[in-house]
């Protein structure tokens, strides 16, 4: 790790360390606790379940664009994959670490470095399409969610530039004078590279493509879902609605790069967009931890996975 990635690191940690401590010290850490504690175990592993069922569709959905560019790969080592880059995003200092197995680990089977770093990245895009409009959706048929002073405005400007953002990247990387010149690029332009190509070869493929967003609809609702279930652990009274608009709010701000793991921000942003609905700071703190728990506890399932490695390579682009 080179001076200057350290150095932002480092101040990643403290900001996240200063976000927490802030909310923290407002609150009484035994108002954290659920009142019916069996009853929260019971919400907790029904989401716990969710959240993994959740991941096994996310790697459903990064098969459907694998499929879509062509390259040779079947649904259980993509699932070794996802479960494995969950493990490193969580156990080691980076978010960036899990892609970065999953490229190399699918690149080692097939071959093919360039289409497996593609995959990755518009399966991450997916992402970001689906959960800006699954807020507005939630939105739009809730009206009483509109009237919710900064909590409406945060959500709304934050889906809206999401999408204007992705707009203006898939309008570059769609280029096909703009996009090949990229797409040899070594440095951080090589995403807009990645983009181009897949964008490339999904256009050969509009069936595919119609599943792969079918399919990225289907896991960020799961997501959605699994935390409404996390939500009623902590008797949070967050309705279903409510948290299709808001919850998407909260994936999207914490993978802004000023924290780490999105530590600190998640909670500070589920206080901000919970509190109109009348959810105390700390169930609001609480909810952000529990979510964080629950992506750990599940992450450990890749373990194993991780340990095992990549298999040889089978093929040479």
């Amino acid at each position: 790790m080179g001076s200057r990635k350290r150095v932002f690191f480092v101040l990643r940690i403290v900001a996240s360390a200063g976000m927490l401590g802030l909310l923290l010290s407002r609150i009484h850490l035994s108002s954290l606790l659920p009142r019916d504690r069996a009853s929260a175990i019971l919400w907790l592993i029904l989401a716990l379940v969710m959240w993994a069922t959740t991941n096994v569709v996310g790697a459903l959905r990064w098969q459907r664009v694998v499929t879509a560019l062509e390259l040779p790969s079947h649904l259980p080592p993509l699932i070794s994959h996802s479960f494995a880059g969950l493990f490193v995003s969580n156990f080691l200092p980076t978010t960036i670490g899990g892609d970065v197995l999953r490229v190399s680990r699918l690149s080692a089977e097939n071959g093919q470095a360039p289409a497996s770093f593609a995959s990755v990245v518009l399966e991450r895009l997916t992402g970001f399409i689906v959960l800006p409009l699954i807020t507005l959706v939630a939105l739009a048929f809730q009206p009483n969610l509109l009237r919710l002073g900064s909590a409406t405005r945060l959500a709304v400007i934050l889906s809206l530039v999401t999408l204007g953002i992705l707009a203006a990247v898939l309008v570059v990387a769609g280029s096909p004078r703009l996009g090949q010149r990229l797409a040899g690029n070594q440095s951080w332009l090589r995403f807009a590279g990645a983009v181009h190509l897949g964008l490339d070869r999904l256009r050969r493929h509009p069936g595919a493509a119609a599943t792969l967003v079918l399919t990225a609809v289907a896991y960020q609702l799961m997501g959605v879902l699994s935390a409404w279930i996390g939500s009623q652990a902590l008797d949070l009274h967050l309705s279903l609605w409510a948290a299709m608009a808001f919850v998407p709010v909260v994936l999207m701000a914490q993978v802004l790069p000023v924290s780490v793991s999105g530590i600190g921000l998640r909670e500070g942003v589920l206080v901000l967009l919970l509190a109109p609905l009348g959810v105390p700071t700390a169930q609001a703190v609480a909810f952000g931890l529990l979510l964080y728990g629950m992506n750990l506890a599940v992450s450990l399932l890749g373990a194993p996975a991780f340990a095992v490695g990549a298999k040889p390579v089978r093929a040479t682009a």
